[in-house]
């Protein structure tokens, strides 16, 4: 296993480096994104990795925090970074509420409760046009740090900037995960994932360690949705819908459920796959597919997991 300090600087590293190689500045873009998903992947380590929950209605949590950084400015006056704050608690509180009843169930039942909230989010998001302009989306106040910026050679529309403060946003996010990790709750979630009868025979409180699994990375995912408002000026309600869900679920396993550095390899190829196979054109879509089923049945435990099982095995 790659150790705390390697993985954050591997990704500290890889923050810092990888411009180097952007052959354009468009590129910038697609590495935010690749940081916005990689923080929300990481939530969903703690919650499926860690904990051994499942959830396919993150998304809902992400469209609570990028719209509240559109509403709360525009009804209470508050300032965009402040309303993400707001947001990150509003998606905790809702998932405390959400999290008690439907954690008790388990397998299927529990993906389809966890769905169940997530279209629910994603219905009312484009319903009530009334608050939310609807299907159409609703524009982002800016952040208002125009001025502060250029005074140290930043620009708050360019695509370099959001690169820069997504790329810390997601160290500090693996950061805190890899301390969860390695503390009393982390080892006890991980107890848990092995099994909830043995955990609990120990004494370990099951519910409360499955809801504070999923709180944690409710704020994650919404954290990530108001990061992706943030940087487009802009959201709708298909930031909540089912498959940005799914694609987060599929980046997590493809990477590797149980690793903080699995969920940002998984969050790259699945942001940057798209890109490249552009070329293919109406065969895209299957071509994605078949990566996808590759990996599944021939690398289980995900990407990066299996890859470095087969350096030291090679190494042995």
């Amino acid at each position: 296993m790659v150790t705390k300090r390697v993985t954050l600087l591997i990704l500290a590293i890889l923050v810092i480096a990888s411009p180097f190689f952007f052959p354009s500045s468009f590129y910038y873009r697609i590495g935010s994104l690749i940081f916005v998903n990689g923080l929300a992947v990481t939530g969903l380590v703690i919650l499926i990795g860690y904990a051994g929950q499942i959830s396919l209605g993150h998304a809902g949590f992400a469209g609570i925090g990028g719209y509240s950084c559109a509403l709360l400015p525009a009804h209470l006056g508050l300032h965009p970074g402040i309303a993400a704050i707001v947001g990150a608690i509003l998606s905790g509180a809702i998932a405390w509420l959400v999290g008690r009843p439907i954690l008790r169930l388990k397998g299927h039942y529990l993906a389809i409760a966890t769905l169940g909230f997530g279209i629910l989010v994603s219905m009312v998001l484009a319903n009530e046009a009334w608050l939310t302009k609807g299907p159409d989306g609703i524009e982002v106040p800016d952040l208002g740090l125009k001025d502060v910026l250029e005074l140290v050679g930043l620009d708050l529309s360019n695509s370099q900037f959001w690169y820069w403060f997504s790329g810390i946003a997601f160290v500090i996010g693996a950061w805190v995960a890899l301390n969860l990790y390695d503390s009393p709750s982390g080892r006890a979630l991980r107890a848990l994932h092995g099994s909830e009868i043995a955990a609990r025979t120990v004494g370990i409180d099951v519910a409360r360690l499955k809801l504070q699994a999923f709180v944690i990375s409710a704020v994650y995912a919404s954290l990530a949705g108001s990061l992706l408002a943030l940087q487009n000026k802009f959201i709708t309600p298909d930031v909540a819908g089912f498959m940005h869900s799914i694609e987060w679920v599929t980046m997590a396993v493809l990477g590797g459920a149980g690793s903080v550095l699995g969920a940002f390899f998984g969050a790259a190829i699945l942001t940057t796959l798209p890109q490249v196979l552009t070329v293919f054109q109406e065969y895209e879509q299957i071509l994605l597919g078949l990566v996808m089923m590759l990996c599944m049945i021939f690398m289980r435990d995900g990407l990066l997991p299996s890859v470095l099982r087969l350096i030291r095995g090679k190494d042995k």
